[in-house]
């Protein structure tokens, strides 16, 4: 039996983008719904993507710091077996989707499990998984639905052998060795996990160097520790001609003709937004290619009540970016209007084995738009806090302008990247004359710290002029 519900806000998925809008519109006095066909809320982002993948790399890393470091040589090196590491992984997920229902609860937000589909612009029919049905309508919708991993039709996925992204969380035994096709971001990061794990790896990667839109000398630098100092196989250029499933492992065979055989294969190649099924044809709306649904600057689609964020929009494809976008979607159906829009320089977080994070221009792009800058380097060698932490490898590097000492572009390479990049970051985003190297120059660093490395790269890069 259907039954019938109306709600001033509806939004399509519990990820960032659609906790985002959902909380803006609550706050605002609205009665917001929140559609999640899965058995819990939090989106991919909580269960498959962000907060799972990034669990797992930090307890590789540690497991593989404990047994490196030189201040532990005289403990006993522990082996962790699958099972333990990835319940040590749900655990985390856990608390997080604990945390997320209580911020529904407090802010009166209706969840309701099931798959939505549009009926018409202002309604929905949401399916349960028992199959009832029961019909939502209202004046406003966000679609945060996200996306999945890319499936060929000729690659035979059996979440054993053969996995992606998602499925690979669900391991019960390591492999003794990993092909990973796909040198994007989590393909590199997934095969640092694994290295770290004690895993023999396989890079292949399509393009001509690892993540082409990284500053050169970053992108040299994560091809070199990948390669020299962890022992992973990258083969650069490449490009799969087919894949075959057999009783022992996967064989990948290149369009080159070389012939990769592993005990599991991980495709990272690419993601596609989750659109399908949502009867968007219903509405006129029709999602590209890649799935993915255009939105104008208010993140509305060509019907201006229905609104859509995260990655069904497709690029940035960041969980943080995606949260601001929701937000900002929320404050537009609210008050007509929204002033703030993602900012300039979004910055980028990949956390391989050492860490990468980036803002701004890199040395290339700087270049072909002649614009005089000049390089200050920090390398983490020579700080006190690396040689304490046993973390010595990596840099800091700042680029900024030859004239007026603005900072143009921060690259980072190294243990806690992604946390040391919103010091610069702060600066950076201050009007002038505030956002030059200055700052850094003049400014009293707590010692020891990785924070120093500003200090240290201003100087640097000060000194050249």
């Amino acid at each position: 039996m259907k039954k019938y519900h109306h709600f001033d806000g509806i939004v399509l998925g519990s990820g960032p983008g659609g906790e985002g809008a959902a909380i803006k519109l609550a706050k605002a006095g609205k009665s917001v719904a929140v559609i999640e066909q899965h058995t819990a809320i939090g989106g991919g982002c909580t269960h498959w993507g962000t907060i799972p993948s990034k669990a797992l790399i930090h307890l590789a890393r540690e497991l593989s710091r404990s047994r490196k470091s030189h201040l532990l040589k005289t403990i006993p090196s522990k082996t962790v077996d699958c099972a333990h590491l990835f319940e040590a992984v749900q655990n985390v997920v856990t608390h997080q989707v604990e945390e997320k229902e209580g911020f529904y609860e407090r802010n009166e937000v209706t969840v309701i499990p099931g798959r939505a589909r549009f009926i018409d612009a202002h309604t929905i029919e949401v399916t349960s998984d028992d199959q009832e049905k029961q019909v939502y309508s209202a004046e406003y919708f966000v679609i945060a639905t996200g996306s999945h991993p890319y499936h060929p039709d000729d690659v035979p996925f059996d979440e054993q052998r053969i996995v992606d992204s998602d499925t690979v969380l669900g391991l019960k035994e390591y492999p003794t060795s990993l092909t990973v096709y796909g040198a994007g971001v989590i393909g590199c990061e997934y095969a640092s996990v694994f290295k770290n794990l004690g895993i023999k790896v396989n890079l292949v990667n399509t393009r001509a160097r690892l993540l082409e839109y990284l500053d050169e000398e970053i992108s040299n630098a994560l091809s070199y520790h990948m390669r020299d100092e962890q022992g992973i196989v990258i083969r650069q250029n490449e490009e799969y001609d087919k894949v075959e499933k057999t009783e022992k492992g996967v064989i990948l065979t290149l369009k080159t003709g070389k012939v990769i055989k592993s005990d599991m294969l991980l495709w990272a190649n690419g993601r596609t937004g989750n659109s399908s099924d949502l009867g968007l044809e219903n509405l006129g709306i029709e999602p590209d290619h890649r799935g993915n649904i255009k939105v104008n600057d208010a993140y509305q689609t060509s019907h201006a009540h229905i609104y859509a964020v995260g990655d069904i929009v497709g690029f940035p494809n960041l969980a943080s970016a995606a949260y601001d976008q929701g937000r900002f979607a929320g404050t537009h159906i609210i008050e007509g209007k929204c002033p703030f829009h993602l900012v300039k320089h979004i910055p980028t977080g990949i956390y391989t084995t050492p860490e990468i994070s980036c803002i701004g221009g890199t040395e290339q792009e700087l270049t072909e738009q002649k614009i005089p800058y000049e390089v200050g380097h920090s390398f983490f060698r020579n700080l006190a806090r690396s040689h304490i932490t046993g973390c010595d490898a990596g840099m800091l590097k700042l680029l900024f302008h030859r004239e007026t000492l603005e900072i143009l572009g921060i690259h980072c390479f190294g243990q806690n990247a992604a946390e040391i990049l919103h010091i610069g970051q702060a600066i950076m985003a201050q009007p002038a004359p505030h956002n030059t190297i200055e700052y850094f120059i003049n400014t009293t660093f707590n010692y020891p710290t990785m924070a120093e490395a500003y200090r240290v790269a201003a100087l640097n890069g000060y000194n050249r002029l």
